[in-house]
């Protein structure tokens, strides 16, 4: 099935509920170090998922055994229902774009995409006709005969791109693609790639340690920590319902509380905090009991100056303000030393609080995430 009108062809459609990628209980070990432990993870057809934690975590160890450039000790890898584990790297119908790109600086923009063909056998016309529907696709028609060097870094990462789309892969693997690109121009090339996949229809697996490249484009974000997935959801589920503490501390700008179950009541915890007691609207599925630790999860933004009905309130002492654009940060101490965020939407900055006035601050029920 053509998925663009220069022709680039797509590849045969799954078998229903089948995924085109799956991890059954992977794991890694670099002589006593365990990189990857029971990795459990389904990638659906056409599916968006961005992978994402702090260096080291193993999330490019795991890109590069999908990819077949490292092999797993342990669990089990399915394309479209197949094993891969046996298969070398260009048998896979996988393709990693690489963090530097790796392109040749010696061949022009249409040499390097043609690379991506020199594993397989193409008459000259068929490698023409590939190379010209890829460079359509990715807008790089007019720059084939240009040199690397005189490249842009979105036009490169562009290149690097099509050269692993012309080679019409199952799953298109990317490390940190955007990482060597200015501010500007990452957030512009993360609505063209977004587009360019959903074009394409075919799975993504996107390697960063951005949060806002993760949310602005996956369908599904993974969130890895010590070689282990801690969450995953799509960007709304992550950023508003952390299951664990790592991922509370992590992902979004989160205040944590600490305390105690002192109540259990019908839809609702009543739990003794260093700032104060707090109501917890309880989630469905939650078991807790009295004399449970706990730990509340209270985001910035979720925090007000103005009273609502039920509210949860405290007092703190605002210490230091940061002027971020069309926000501003306050950072606050509670009366127990608990350390506050809060932010406020000001167009402008111009927040009205003076340092070390003391703030009536409130939240609802429903604002705190409760975890063990």
């Amino acid at each position: 099935m053509d998925v663009s009108p220069a022709g680039i062809q797509a590849m045969p459609a799954a078998p229903p509920l089948v995924p085109d990628l799956a991890l059954t209980a992977v794991g890694k070990r670099f002589g006593r170090d365990v990189a990857l432990a029971d990795i459990n993870l389904a990638v659906q057809r056409g599916e968006f998922v961005a992978i994402m934690g702090p260096s080291g975590c193993g999330k490019t160890t795991l890109l590069r055994i999908i990819a077949g450039l490292e092999s797993e000790d342990e669990g089990a890898i399915h394309m479209r229902g197949k094993p891969i584990a046996q298969l070398p790297a260009n048998q896979r119908g996988t393709r990693l774009v690489w963090q530097n790109y790796a392109l040749f600086p010696h061949l022009n923009v249409r040499g390097n995409i043609a690379f991506g063909l020199t594993l397989q056998r193409h008459d000259k016309r068929e490698v023409a006709r590939k190379i010209e529907a890829v460079a359509e696709l990715v807008q790089l028609g007019p720059l084939l005969d240009r040199r690397i060097a005189a490249l842009s870094g979105g036009q490169k990462q562009r290149v690097a791109i099509a050269r692993a789309l012309v080679t019409e892969p199952t799953i298109l693997l990317l490390d940190e693609p955007l990482s060597a690109l200015d501010a500007h121009l990452r957030t512009r090339v993360q609505g063209e790639l977004k587009r360019l996949q959903q074009r394409l229809g075919i799975a993504f697996v996107y390697v960063t340690h951005n949060q806002s490249e993760a949310f602005s484009m996956a369908d599904r974000v993974v969130v890895m920590n010590h070689g282990r997935i801690e969450q995953i959801g799509t960007p709304q589920d992550i950023y508003t319902f952390p299951r664990t503490r790592f991922v509370a501390e992590f992902v979004g700008m989160n205040n944590l509380l600490e305390g105690r179950v002192r109540e259990v009541l019908p839809g609702e915890l009543l739990v003794e905090c260093g700032v104060g007691p707090q109501r917890v609207a309880l989630p469905s599925g939650g078991s807790w009991k009295v004399g449970d630790a706990i730990t509340l999860v209270l985001q910035a933004g979720k925090i007000r100056r103005v009273a609502g009905a039920g509210d949860n309130t405290i007092q703190a002492v605002l210490n230091e303000r940061e002027f971020v654009g069309s926000q501003v940060i306050y950072f606050l101490r509670a009366a127990d030393g608990t350390e506050l965020l809060l932010i406020v939407q000001e167009p402008f900055g111009a927040a009205d609080a003076s340092l070390v006035a003391t703030l009536d601050l409130y939240w609802s029920p429903e604002d705190l995430v409760p975890l063990p």
